[in-house]
């Protein structure tokens, strides 16, 4: 008779026992499958000859005739910095100068912005001398009002030459962002063609001449316009960035 009554039931109060097995560790793969992430930004620019201009009260307020005809968006004109914003740079890897670009160009449309952008970016204006007269020359902007990659903004920048007084103008366009078109560098070839001849076509137009766009000094102290209030971005500077008047100097 088996004695079926003698074994041990399994249930409530019995220890078992669970033996872990130890963790198996994966095999890693001889080549590592990647995801490639990139962006290429692509900024590109002409600017033409300077044309030097007789030295007047009016002469600034030629600059925004000089884009008509040829502008597809309000034209706007961007002064020179003042000296409290002498280290405004677009670039986002330096905070402090990008938040100084920000506060002083965010009266500016969407359209002006990314021209200063890519202008400063390329080298094409300087707007510690630069006034830049600019608007919208060619192509569609984007829902936010932003000109698409190969949209070509621009206008004209003037300087004042510390040698003579004389005011000097010249065409600049650019474009750029995610992509390139390839007749995007012929049209603003052609458009710096038409900005050229309105300049020359002003009646203060006396003709060519070399560029020679100021250098600022190291210590970038600058100088307060006895006539205007403008404080220049440099010490050596011999007419005020905005108005074009002899610095005074004690």
């Amino acid at each position: 008779m088996p004695l079926d009554f003698l074994k041990r039931k399994s249930g409530a109060g019995t220890d078992v026992v669970v033996q872990q097995q130890p963790p198996v560790s994966p095999l890693l793969p001889e080549e590592v499958t990647a995801q490639e992430h990139q962006l290429k930004l692509y900024y590109a620019g002409k600017s033409s000859e300077g044309v030097r201009m007789k030295a007047g009260p009016r002469a600034l307020d030629e600059l925004p005739g000089m884009l008509h005809g040829l502008a597809k968006s309000e034209i706007e004109v961007v002064e020179p910095l003042a000296m409290e914003f002498s280290q405004a740079t677009p670039v986002i890897t330096r905070p402090s100068e990008a938040m100084q670009w920000l506060n002083a160009h965010h009266v500016h449309s969407p359209v002006t912005r990314h021209a200063l952008m890519v202008l400063e970016h390329i080298d094409a204006i300087d707007l510690a001398f630069d006034t830049f007269v600019c608007a919208l020359l060619d192509g569609e902007v984007d829902t936010s009002g932003y000109p698409e990659y190969n949209a070509i903004v621009g206008g004209v920048a003037s300087h004042w030459d510390e040698t003579t007084g004389d005011m000097i103008v010249r065409a600049v366009v650019g474009w750029g962002g995610k992509g390139v078109r390839g007749d995007t560098d012929r049209i603003g070839a052609k458009l710096l063609g038409g900005l050229l001849t309105n300049v020359l076509a002003s009646q203060f137009a006396v003709g060519l001449t070399p560029i020679e766009r100021p250098v600022p000094a190291a210590g970038r102290g600058g100088l307060v316009c006895a006539h205007c209030g403008f404080a220049s971005a440099h010490e050596r500077a011999f007419y005020c960035p905005k108005c074009g008047m002899r610095m005074l100097r004690g």
